[in-house]
Formats: C-alpha cells, sequence, structure tokens
C-alpha cells in the first residue's frame, strides 16, 4: 500500500522518465533493489507526503539511519588508514568528513540535488537539505544491501572519486572550537546566544550572536542551532583574528 503510494506521488512530484534507476546505479556503483526507499530518501520535510492511514513520510528517519552508519564506516576507514595517529586526530577529522556543508557538497558533486523534492525555497543552494538527502542515501543502502555495500560506495565512489583526503586535513571547519581556543589563550570568555528567527519559508532558522567578554562580535544565521553557531564564530574569528 505504502509502495503504490510512494511510487504514485514521486512519479506526480518528479518526472521518472529521466532514467532515476539508471542513474541512481551510475552514482552508487549499486543496483538499486527497493527503489522505493531511495526516493523517500530524497522527499525532504518541506514536501512531506501524507498516507491515506495518516502517516507522515519524509527522508528524516533515513537521515538518521544514515548518519549513524556513515560515521561507522569513515571511522572505520580513517582507523585503518592513520594507524598511529590518536583518538584527537579520527575524531576531528571524521568530523570534517561528516561535516553537513561538505556532505552537501558531496551531494552536488554526485548530482543528487535533481533528484530532490522539496518545498524549500532555493534548496539547491542548501547545504543542509543537499546533506541531509545525501545522508538518507546512505540510510537506504544500508537498508537494500547492508553495510558492505555502504563501505563499498563511501570507497570507490568516493573516497576514490570525489574525496581529497589531503585537502580536506587542511581545512578548518570547527570555528567554534577554534574560536573558543582562541579566547581561552588570552583568558577572555566567548558565549553565543542563539535563538530560533521568525521565518515566512517552510524551514525554520536560527540567529546566533558570539559575543567576547559580553560584547556581540558577530552574528551568523543557519538552519539548525549548531549552523547557525559555526557561522557566527566564523565571521567573528574573520573580525578577529586578521
Amino acid at each position: 500500500m505504502i509502495k503504490g503510494f510512494l511510487s504514485f506521488h514521486f512519479k506526480r512530484l518528479l518526472s521518472t522518465d529521466k532514467g532515476f534507476h539508471d542513474e541512481l546505479r551510475k552514482i552508487t556503483g549499486l543496483f538499486p533493489g527497493n527503489e522505493e526507499l531511495y526516493k523517500l530518501a530524497f522527499i525532504h520535510k518541506s514536501a512531506s507526503l501524507r498516507l491515506p492511514d495518516g502517516l507522515v513520510i519524509n527522508n528524516e528517519r533515513l537521515e538518521f539511519l544514515g548518519d549513524a552508519i556513515l560515521d561507522a564506516v569513515i571511522a572505520e576507514y580513517l582507523y585503518s588508514k592513520f594507524p598511529n595517529e590518536k583518538e584527537g586526530f579520527l575524531t576531528q577529522t571524521r568530523s570534517k568528513m561528516v561535516n553537513g556543508d561538505y556532505l552537501g557538497q558531496l551531494a552536488i558533486q554526485l548530482g543528487l540535488e535533481k533528484f530532490i523534492i522539496s518545498h524549500a525555497h532555493n534548496f539547491n543552494s542548501n547545504k543542509s537539505i543537499l546533506g541531509d538527502a545525501f545522508e538518507a542515501l546512505i540510510g537506504a543502502i544500508y537498508l537494500d544491501h547492508g553495510y558492505k555495500a555502504v563501505k563499498r560506495f563511501v570507497f570507490k565512489q568516493l573516497l576514490k572519486k570525489h574525496i581529497d583526503l589531503s585537502q580536506l586535513l587542511l581545512t578548518e571547519t570547527n570555528y567554534k572550537s577554534r574560536l573558543i581556543e582562541w579566547a581561552q589563550k588570552d583568558r577572555k570568555e566567548v558565549t553565543f546566544n542563539t535563538e530560533l528567527e521568525e521565518t515566512e519559508g517552510t524551514l525554520p532558522e536560527f540567529i546566533s550572536f558570539a559575543k567576547v567578554n559580553d560584547e556581540i562580535i558577530a552574528k551568523g544565521h543557519g538552519c539548525s542551532k549548531k549552523e547557525a553557531e559555526q557561522n557566527a564564530a566564523k565571521n567573528t574569528l574573520k573580525k578577529l583574528i586578521k
């Protein structure tokens, strides 16, 4: 019942004459078994579908699952690749690789944006929506083919073709931690005031004000509290560290 209903609405929202199955196979290197899972992976919550029994479906549950599976796969990869590195390095590197913005970039490189169904404005430039869809795709692959298939996708399709690990290691992504470390050296206090903004769009938007010794230095926006604080920290660092 759910499968047929989802197929009907997916075809209504996104034309399937573009060879969804074939394109997905090229992207993942895998043959999609349960195609409905992959279609569900690209339905953002702003375009949620309501089934006849009242159940609302979107890609959030698959995103939750994919996030955990991706963390495990990347952790295993880094553990093997860097046998002499300490836990701190491994954790920081994994954080860079599964960062929402970075996953959004990977989603664009893979061409996932053409599959996404969303009612949000300018979602093609919204790294949060793109990154969530990427994680949901991981969840779909895991449910369809298992953990080993996710590893094969990550290793062969991502690490070999799209991820420049040496460049990524040089990239700063945790601006909040960097700002706090900078402040601690000079015995300064950093705080963030973050709140939900009222917007007319379908997605929540947060605004965060970064303070150093109770003085507002910069602000940042984001689709989550975490993203807003990272952007506020990034903008603060730009002002304080020349």
